[in-house]
């Protein structure tokens, strides 16, 4: 069984790290510019993080050759990418069978669709799954355990995807027919992932993340439902799980940029620091206007975009939130 990974990031690279083991050959897929020589001659990357994968692992930047033969490819790539590396696929020749399974988070800008809408509009027939839960690279990386959800509206394809990339003690995989909660819930968990980060920077206190990361949930639930989720998946896996996992920890690269957001540093400063794409960035952006265009309050989300695109201080930004008109807590059952 042939796996291919498309994208050769910190993440598209620590999935074919851990799931060396389950397929009898395993391609990693990157553009010319992004594969170092030390990638290809050595299979060992030191950024962002250290990977050193398999000598069986194939690196390439040939996508037609990458795909070939693979019964499941994974898309790891940025979700500003997405469509692109999608009609790369399409005159790649992907065939309808073989199972796309995207493992991006975000939404597309301007479109504001989410990443199984957008490789639907160019692979309509595509057979697709959704990969998304509290998957910080490092951790996996270290061996230690951690679960996600796979979705799709096709349970058996699902199960497909769940049986094949298990792997004992370390990554567990639920099947999910939710594939918009699935979606939205590890999309939008990445604004409140750099609010997170900006209160504990700004030493704000344990209650205040508590507060935060609870009226962040209420925010991502409300859009949810409105764009067609089922409110019990936000509270599972790529939801719940997800948004604690970012929230609490400093590998998550979001995290990071509301911490160096909450010192006074710039956006543009803070990325090319990072070296790496943070999607709540422009996650904000989206969930700003999707919350606007659906006529639904997200003030948390509001702030972190204004933390991101204006020259607003820290300390207006908590007066703002701290100081709205009052208003009974919402209940979703």
């Amino acid at each position: 069984m042939k796996l291919t990974v498309l994208g050769a990031g910190c993440w598209g690279l620590t999935l074919a790290w851990l799931l060396t083991d389950n397929f009898d050959e395993i391609t990693v897929w990157g553009r010319a510019q992004d594969l170092t020589e030390d990638l290809i001659k050595n299979k060992h990357c030191s950024k962002p993080l250290e990977v050193q994968l398999d000598d069986k692992i194939e690196i390439t930047s040939d996508l037609a050759a990458a795909i070939s033969g693979a019964e499941i490819i994974l898309s790891v790539v940025a979700t500003s990418g997405t469509r692109d590396v999608c009609e790369q696929l399409k005159k790649a020749g992907i065939k309808s069978e073989q199972i796309l399974v995207n493992a991006s988070k975000g939404i597309e800008l301007p479109s504001l669709k989410r990443m199984s809408e957008v490789i639907k509009d160019v692979l309509p027939e595509q057979k697709l799954v959704t990969l998304s839960g509290p998957t910080l690279a490092k951790e996996v990386l270290q061996g230690k355990p951690t679960a996600a959800s796979v979705a799709c509206e096709d349970i058996e394809t699902a199960e497909i995807v769940q049986k094949a990339c298990t792997v004992p003690n370390k990554f567990r995989l639920y099947t999910n027919t939710d594939v918009i909660g699935v979606e939205l819930g590890g999309s939008l968990k990445n604004v409140i992932a750099i609010a997170s980060g900006f209160a504990k920077t700004m030493g704000l206190g344990d209650n205040c993340t508590g507060s935060l990361l609870t009226r962040g949930m209420a925010e991502i639930v409300r859009v949810s439902i409105r764009l067609g989720a089922n409110p019990s998946t936000l509270y599972g896996l790529s939801g719940m799980g997800d948004l604690i996992a970012t929230c609490s920890s400093p590998m998550s690269r979001n995290y990071t940029v509301g911490a160096m957001l909450a010192r006074g540093k710039k956006i543009d400063d803070i990325l090319a620091e990072l070296g790496s794409v943070a999607e709540g960035v422009k996650t904000s952006r989206a969930i700003c206007e999707l919350a606007k265009k659906l006529e639904i309050d997200a003030p948390v989300s509001n702030a972190i975009y204004e933390a991101v695109y204006t020259d607003i201080t820290p300390e207006q930004l908590l007066a703002k939130l701290m100081n709205r008109k009052l208003k009974e807590e919402e209940r979703y059952v």
